[in-house]
């Protein structure tokens, strides 16, 4: 199998190249040069954001092209425009922050989204990923997969949000756990992500895809259990109901990164339904696997930085997150 990844050296796109080369595909890698791909790939650089950016990939056909971008839609369009012809099937890595709230629960694919166009240039997220979609299934139709995920973790987070919390974690002591601690936590692994990418696109899937696990694969309890026992650093939850926690002024998902109180967006985004994707194969690993493989390399990258290492980095996007004063005054309340 002949693939072809646009952008593919980063978090999710390293993750389904990786995924590719371990299945013995031969991979193409179009990128800007940035970061070093994975080994065993062809590389091909450029800069879609430059008006000549995409010159290398002007000649070469692929079975398989799969596309993380997320900046303005018109290089969708102008990608697949370039391609045509030359690719048999395309995926596309939207998200879930298309969807056109409110909407009422469960979140399904068939939920209206915001009207994006494949003409814009520079816009929101949301609206730029909205765009691609409409490019990639103007473009080709039943051989577009659009796919779209909501929190992603795993080894090489570059949002910062698990890394966050096991920074926190790591500290020790008495922590502040954001009830109830059975909410559902709703994410997706980057490598089951990657595994059901290769596989559907494979496959010749097309539509729209929900990618998360199941609304009851995971709780803020399991999670937060997982980043204080696999850093053995003695963190002690107390869990704190979110009435308090919003009176003091910390801010949902950001303050406490991936955590939201119960209300419309807990339920849209930490409930959504994936029963389509389970029933075209998703397969999601325990939290804590996720959790353990993401302290490993987190431990991995940041002994680099304090050994000096001129290959070192910090791990991803660190995240403010909550203030240690703000919490010690919630524990003590």
């Amino acid at each position: 199998m002949r693939i072809l990844l646009l952008g593919g050296t980063e978090f999710v796109g390293r993750a389904v190249t990786e995924a590719a080369v371990a299945r013995g595909w031969e991979v193409t890698v179009f990128h800007r040069g940035r970061h070093a791909p994975p080994p065993g790939v062809r590389v091909l650089n450029g800069d879609r954001n430059l008006p000549d950016g995409m010159t290398s990939l002007t000649e070469g056909e692929w079975d398989l092209a799969v596309d993380t971008w997320s900046g303005p839609p018109r290089v969708v369009r102008d990608t697949l425009r370039l391609l045509e012809g030359r690719i048999g099937h395309y995926t596309y890595i939207s998200s879930r922050g298309i969807y056109d709230f409110p909407v009422p629960a469960p979140l399904t694919e068939e939920r209206p989204v915001v009207a994006g166009s494949p003409d814009d240039g520079a816009t929101d997220y949301r609206d730029a990923k909205a765009g691609g979609e409409v490019a990639a299934e103007r473009a080709l139709g039943d051989r577009a997969l659009r796919v779209r995920p909501g929190l992603i973790f795993g080894p090489r987070e570059n949002t910062g949000r698990v890394p966050w919390w096991l920074r926190r974690a790591a500290r020790g002591g008495l922590q502040l756990a954001p009830g109830p601690r059975t909410a559902s936590l709703q994410y997706i692994d980057v490598r089951d992500l990657a595994t059901w990418i290769l596989d559907a696109a494979g496959r010749g899937l097309h539509g729209a895809y929900n990618l998360v696990c199941p609304p009851d694969h995971a709780t803020m309890e399991s999670f937060l259990t997982a980043c204080a026992e696999v850093t053995g650093a003695g963190a002690e939850l107390r869990w704190i109901d979110p009435e308090p926690i919003l009176a003091a002024g910390v801010r949902p998902w950001v303050g406490l990164p991936a955590w939201l109180p119960p209300g419309e967006m807990y339920e849209l985004l930490h409930r959504t339904d994936v029963s389509k994707a389970l029933a075209a194969g998703l397969r999601c690993r325990p939290v804590e696997e996720t959790v353990a493989d993401t302290w490993a390399w987190l431990r991995e990258v940041e002994g680099e930085v304090s050994r000096g290492s001129q290959g070192g980095h910090r791990a991803g996007h660190e995240l403010v997150g909550l203030d240690p004063d703000v919490e010690a005054k919630l524990l003590a309340g």
